[in-house]
């Protein structure tokens, strides 16, 4: 196949997969307007029209959604091999990408990533910040985290943290005004900041259980909304009313007396962070490396 068909391919799959020119040009290196001109070009040599396009939207045409079916899997495979070969060399080299939470990076990922970089100089670490849930396959991710091992089907998982718990909090500017919550209801008294949740649009209920045993989710009520937990601890710092973190998270601000801790006895412990991938995927060196460098170790 000539060089310039291999090109038109790569960027007709690149723009198919983004829905996007302006994505599909930062991850190919080019202007969009260049990459117009390479879709153009293919499209006017096989005579059929392969995207379809509006000022808001990207989407393959028919035509364009069976070329990507069907071409997209074998150029999936060449990128993978030509991987392979270069994970030959004596020193684990390449790129990993990681869909995950802030919390998951502030908490799991910071302490051990320097040491993981300096000890792997020519591994790329992407960490892609996100509450959605997120097909790590068709997003093209070598993994995900998420809480506990319950996976889907063909997917493995290894722990990378130890159990956790969230914790309410709140400063003591807050409190001047207002009583410290002694049960999960009380809240409803209380300005509560919200996390909104990515892919539903919902906010995120906030978790107790009873000393009966009994589970609790509340939908609480307040005046800000932010879409990280980091955001929403340091709306708590800014004296703006209470929210629920991870502890580990608001720890160091509870020590130095920043933020007051509440309703502890009503929050439960979850099982620790897992880094899950497919159990088809061939772990590269690179990977395996990664891998083990973060894996929780008691």
């Amino acid at each position: 196949m000539p060089r310039d068909h291999i090109n038109e391919m790569t960027a007709f799959l690149a723009v198919a997969r983004e829905r996007s020119f302006t994505k599909a040009a930062a991850e190919l290196g080019v202007t969009p307007s260049a990459l117009s001109h390479t879709i153009k070009g293919l499209e006017d040599r096989l005579g059929v029209r392969l995207l379809s396009r509006t000022t808001r939207t990207v989407a393959p045409t028919e035509a364009g959604d069976r070329l990507q079916q069907q071409v997209g899997p074998l150029f999936e495979q060449i990128a993978f091999e030509l991987d392979e070969i270069g994970s030959l060399r004596d020193k684990p080299a390449g790129s990993i990408r990681i869909t995950c939470t802030d919390t998951v990076i502030e908490t799991v990922f910071r302490s051990k990533l320097g040491p993981f970089l300096r000890q792997y100089p020519e591994i790329k670490v992407e960490l892609d910040m996100n509450y959605a849930l997120v097909d790590i396959v068709a997003d093209r991710f070598d993994a995900g985290v998420r809480i506990g091992e319950a996976l889907e089907k063909d997917m493995v998982a290894t722990r990378i943290g130890p159990d956790w718990r969230f914790c309410v909090v709140g400063s003591p500017g807050y409190f001047e005004q207002r009583a410290l919550p002694k049960s999960p209801q009380d809240l409803r008294d209380h300005n509560c900041i919200n996390l909104r949740l990515a892919g539903s649009g919902g906010f995120l209920r906030w978790e107790f259980k009873s000393p009966e045993g009994r589970d609790i989710n509340l939908r609480v009520e307040g005046q800000a909304t932010f879409s990280t937990s980091g955001a929403a601890l340091q709306a708590a710092l800014d004296d703006i009313g209470l929210t629920w973190v991870p502890q580990e998270l608001a720890a160091g601000y509870i020590s130095d007396g920043r933020l007051i801790e509440c309703l502890s006895e009503w929050c439960p412990i979850y099982e620790g962070y897992h880094l899950f991938y497919p159990s088809r995927k061939q772990k590269s060196p690179a990977f395996s490396a990664f891998v083990d460098a973060m894996r929780f170790r008691v």
